[in-house]
């Protein structure tokens, strides 16, 4: 299984290499040649290019200007399938089809998804605990964790509530869930922007 640092260091290697051999007139260019090279994507080359120019080891006539933050997509789909599954909860009945179709789907998303994935990732913000040598490995990991944790999460949940006055019922599983995930998902972007500004700061 093939590191991300050697995939770093082959990225940077291979840059150079192009750098001294090709001359590349344009950041565009030199990125069109290193996508011929090596299967990565366009953020990732730039990413590599804006640090090698950084770090003084190459010079480009138009270096690469650092890429804006993506918009955290993730954390507002989250909380926007989260609220919107607790009012179909609260104001669907379980009798009116098809609407309880669509009832029970954000339901099961709501119970064995959004838990787990949103307390995986105030864990591990940018990467799973397993190494592995793909993003879309990294994708897979990520998506069995989640649905793991999820599934141990819940009972536990319901368990706590049983020692509750509110019992195991309907309106608090519905509400302590919905509470476990906003604070989990706002935990998991904190924690994600630190990590983006620290690998900055170090860069």
């Amino acid at each position: 299984m093939i590191s991300s640092r050697s995939v770093d260091e082959l990225t940077a290697a291979t840059i150079i290499r192009i750098v001294k051999e090709r001359k590349p007139h344009n950041v565009q260019e030199l990125v069109t040649l290193v996508k011929e090279t090596l299967p990565l994507s366009e953020e990732k080359i730039l990413a590599a290019v804006l640090k090698l120019q950084c770090q003084g080891t190459i010079k480009l006539d138009n270096p690469p200007l650092p890429a804006s933050p993506k918009p955290a997509l993730w954390y507002w789909v989250t909380i926007a399938i989260a609220t919107i599954t607790v009012a179909v909860v609260f104001t669907v009945p379980e009798s009116l089809y098809p609407w309880s179709y669509l009832r029970n789907a954000l339901g099961i998303i709501f119970v064995l998804w959004l838990p787990g994935y949103t307390i995986i990732k105030a864990l591990f913000p940018t990467q799973v605990p397993i190494k592995t040598s793909t993003e879309t490995l990294d994708s897979i990991e990520r998506i069995a964790l989640s649905l793991g944790m999820s599934i141990a999460i819940v009972p536990l949940i319901g368990l706590l509530l049983n020692y509750t006055p509110w019992g195991i019922r309907l309106t608090p599983i519905v509400l302590s869930l919905f509470a476990l995930t906003l604070i989990s998902a706002t935990a998991a972007i904190i924690r994600e922007n630190q990590i983006k500004k620290s690998m900055k700061a170090s860069d």
